[in-house]
């Protein structure tokens, strides 16, 4: 039987707890590192290692995980003096699976290839809900050599994988997703907030919403979760906002229009500023309500 090559795991919040729970659960060796004692700790529960610093956790590993919230930590993680890159060894794996910047992410490219380790962008298309249950997407883009060594460890964690390319096209598709989520969710706060005022029952109207022709995953949980009116946050709307912040930075530097995209972020941030900031972004639709004279209590 091969040997099984030594993980370790950086970052353990919401998203990286279940996928490295899962990983565990395969059989792998793993080694976590978290800023969060308690964080690291649900992980040692389930069978993992813990370690008190970046250097000590990656070191020995033959492939290495990061889940990370955004473009300052993944740089202070991988690109630190006591960082991923300058911690692990010539010939390890390393595979980011965070939302964050081409910028970073190629600084981060150039620095692992003088440093003779390979680079995989796997951002993850889910939520914490999602993650939990092993039904993420996996959105995989980096040397193709490297991927094929990683997918086992992958599939444990997520009931997609789809490799794009050997660059940066995971981090355009991972945007390129979020961008649709983010319109859609304000396009279904408007229609939802037209529905009441015009008289409809709400679980009756979200029910038919779910069997329409818009149906999809995304709609149907997002449906379930809001005839509870349940907005418990899958992802923040100050992480939502970072997210279209990261599109339509990138599509300046494309020449690419975003109108809607544009104006979808002006609503995110009065979200923020009416006091929603670490609700759920679906609270998007209690903006609408409030906008629209409309009660934002449970709706008979």
């Amino acid at each position: 039987m091969a040997t099984l090559p030594n993980i370790a795991w950086i970052g353990a919040g919401r998203m990286g707890i279940p996928m490295a729970g899962f990983i565990l659960q395969a059989g792998y060796p793993l080694m976590v590192y978290s800023r969060s004692a308690a964080n690291r700790q649900k992980l040692s529960a389930l069978g993992a290692k813990e370690a008190t610093t970046i250097n000590d956790c990656v070191r020995a590993a033959d492939v290495i995980f990061s889940s990370l919230p955004d473009d300052n930590a993944l740089r202070e993680v991988t690109l630190g003096a006591q960082g991923i890159l300058a911690s692990a060894k010539r010939g390890a794996i390393f595979a980011d699976t965070s939302t964050v910047s081409t910028d970073i992410s190629s600084a981060v490219d150039r620095e692992a290839a003088q440093r003779g380790i390979a680079y995989l962008r796997i951002p993850i298309s889910g939520n914490a809900a999602s993650a939990q249950k092993g039904e993420v997407t996996a959105l995989v883009s980096g040397p193709e050599e490297a991927w094929s060594r990683v997918r086992p460890i992958v599939e444990s964690f997520s009931k997609a994988q789809i490799y794009m390319g050997a660059g940066e096209q995971a981090r355009y598709m991972k945007l390129v997703v979020n961008l649709i989520v983010v319109n859609l969710a304000q396009s279904l706060a408007e229609a939802l907030a037209l529905g009441r005022k015009a008289g409809l029952d709400w679980n009756l109207m979200l029910d038919t919403v779910a069997q329409s022709t818009i149906a999809s995953p995304w709609v149907k949980i997002k449906a379930s979760l809001l005839k509870q009116r349940d907005f418990t946050p899958t992802m923040t709307t100050r992480l939502i906002l970072k997210d279209i912040d990261l599109m339509l930075a990138e599509a300046r530097a494309k020449d690419v229009c975003t109108p809607l995209t544009a104006m979808t972020r002006q609503i995110m941030q009065s979200l923020i500023g009416a006091g929603f900031e670490q609700d759920d972004y679906m609270a998007v639709v209690k903006l609408a309500e409030q906008q629209s004279g409309l009660s934002t209590e449970a709706v008979e």
